[in-house]
């Protein structure tokens, strides 16, 4: 009598092997239980990195003596480029060596760069004495420790480069998106993994600011190091019983066949497709999106074949490069919630250190903290959406995830318009009380203001990143092609580093143009005679107009794999 192998052992996971190479089953492998793994080692690294970008702008204004416009620029150059790094760490990880191999690799470059940031904290500035004047550090004769500070302060970003562009969606290979209950449990995966992130931060940023504020900048700059450290120890625990995607021949080269397509399509963009070769290209791929964007079918064409029977590209990489191309609008309307986002580590900062922050009569909780009401919005609001909201959206509109991707990323979009009309009111009134008070031209002074005052600006800054925030990750995971999902959360990354470089350059442009001669810039190093007021209510005009753009795009767009959610 034959010996019946139980179910789960007849179905393993399609297009998964573990770390030796084998098929795997749902039963011992994947999931929450290794998806733990990879969430600490998230919060870990999201601890690092905040733990150095939300109390940055005050280092650079105070022990490296920058000015405001000097130490914002520096902030968002750095920033944006980290957080476009990881397009190059996805192209790695997805064409060469995976994911696994890259944020193990990634995360000990990440390591080395927060130790030497350590050290450049504690070692003697070698003739700092002239940059601790206003002037910018560009200006100043070289001083080696400043070099191996922003040495350090880089090879930084570059390890988040390769970590940021693969642990979610790493964390994300764990669930079968073929299978409905893993489907489910892979939408609910993006909401509790920044619910985790978030949580972390509220545990880890306070201690840490307090540190770096009251104690001593290298060990609030070492602290992170080691938590990082730690968690890698314990992410590598996890390797027996991750998922391991199988990336076929094609999609190894996904990245590479896209660009291929778009060079095909502009070498040939003066033929004429016949409209028999159109038709033909419809039925081999007849999903409503293969009528988007024809002009890429071009690059099916051989110009040196004059019977059209040769192809330089497959219908495969001309449909995987159309879903690419529908994604650029979307991306592009995101941008001014990115420059939003890039606020809260800079010019919020920068105000509430004006403010007073006494917590006891002689307690006052650093600057850099007013921040923490963004991901305790979040923590809170994680729980009610998964929780509360998507099971009574669900049963509304029949989409798996409640509402679909496109109308939660609008949601936060409207969101973020909101907060900065409510932070361009609350800088109004901080500037009235300067004046009332007679502390314009004094602003070493506390302004007699509570820096509660910029607690909802924050608030619905952390609403909005639940909506947009964890909507665009998943979006852009979702809709890109499956070899190509590092690439797609890498685009996600994108739009915050974008974003980061427009905040930069906005700021630059407008301290020019306001800070002539006999007038004060918007940026002034002295608050009280700036006008951060104007820069936020333009951010309001802009976030208004992304919201319009948004609508528009967002309607017209056809959802990759049929589904909407």
């Amino acid at each position: 009598m034959a010996i019946e192998t139980p179910l789960l052992l007849d179905n393993p996971v399609e297009d998964s092997v573990d770390y030796k190479g084998r098929p795997v089953y749902r039963f011992n492998s994947g999931g929450w239980k290794s998806t733990l793994f990879i969430i600490v080692v998230e919060v870990a690294e999201r601890s690092a990195y905040h733990g150095i970008a939300g109390n940055l702008i005050t280092y650079l204004t105070g022990p490296l003596g920058q000015s405001t416009v000097t130490a914002a620029e520096n902030m968002n150059v750095w920033s944006g480029t980290a957080w476009l790094l990881p397009l190059l760490g996805a192209f790695v990880a997805d064409s060469f060596i995976g994911r696994y191999r890259t944020i193990v690799v990634s995360t000990l470059i990440y390591i080395l760069g927060l130790g030497l940031l350590a050290l450049s904290a504690v070692l003697p500035a070698l003739g700092s004495s002239g940059c601790q004047s206003s002037d910018t550090a560009r200006s100043c004769s070289p001083d080696p420790v400043l070099i191996l500070f922003f040495f350090a302060l880089y090879l930084v970003a570059i390890g988040q480069g390769g970590f940021r562009a693969c642990v979610q969606a790493f964390g994300a290979d764990q669930f079968d998106g073929q299978d409905p209950e893993e489907r489910k449990a892979k939408s609910s995966f993006f909401n509790w993994w920044y619910f985790f992130m978030n949580a972390g931060l509220i545990v880890v940023l306070p201690a840490l600011n307090y540190i770096q504020d009251n104690i001593n900048w290298g060990l609030g700059f070492g602290i992170p190091c080691l938590i990082l450290a730690g968690a890698l120890a314990i992410f590598l625990l996890g390797t027996r019983t991750y998922r391991y995607s199988i990336r076929r021949e094609e999609e190894k080269h996904a990245f590479l066949g896209v660009g291929r397509v778009f060079v095909a399509t502009f070498r040939n963009w003066r033929i004429t497709t016949a409209v028999a070769f159109e038709e033909e290209t419809h039925r081999a791929q007849p999903h409503q999106s293969s009528g988007q964007f024809k002009f890429l079918n071009k690059a099916l064409l051989d110009p040196n074949d004059s019977k059209g029977d040769s192809k330089v590209c497959s219908l495969r990489e001309v449909e995987e490069a159309k879903a690419v191309l529908r994604l650029v609008p979307i991306w592009t309307t995101c941008l001014i919630y990115a420059i939003v986002f890039a606020q809260p580590a800079t010019l919020f900062t920068r105000q509430a250190i004006t403010m007073n922050r006494s917590v006891l009569a002689d307690l006052e909780f650093p600057a850099a903290s007013v921040q923490l009401f963004i991901p305790a919005t979040v923590v809170v609001l994680v729980a009610i959406y998964d929780r509360a909201f998507v099971p009574v959206a669900r049963a509304l509109t029949g989409e798996p995830s409640g509402i679909t991707m496109l109308q939660r990323i609008g949601t936060g979009v409207y969101l973020s318009f909101l907060a900065m009309v409510v932070a361009a009111l609350v800088e109004v009134k901080r500037l009235k009380k300067a004046q009332q008070y007679g502390l314009v031209d004094t602003p070493e002074v506390t302004i007699p203001m509570s820096a509660w005052w910029l607690i909802p600006q924050n608030v619905l800054l952390g609403a909005a990143d639940v909506f947009t925030m964890i909507g665009m990750q998943e979006f852009f995971y979702d809709q890109v092609p499956s070899g190509l999902r590092s690439v797609g959360l890498a685009l996600f990354l994108s739009v915050i580093g974008v974003g980061n470089f427009l905040s930069s350059f906005l700021i630059s442009i407008i301290d020019k143009a306001t800070g002539g001669e006999g007038h004060y810039s918007w940026f002034a190093n002295n608050l009280n005679r700036a006008h951060l007021d104007y820069f936020y209510w333009l951010l309001a005009a802009l976030s208004a107009v992304q919201f319009v753009a948004f609508l528009y795009f967002g309607k017209s767009y056809i959802y990759s794999r049929g589904g909407a959610a």
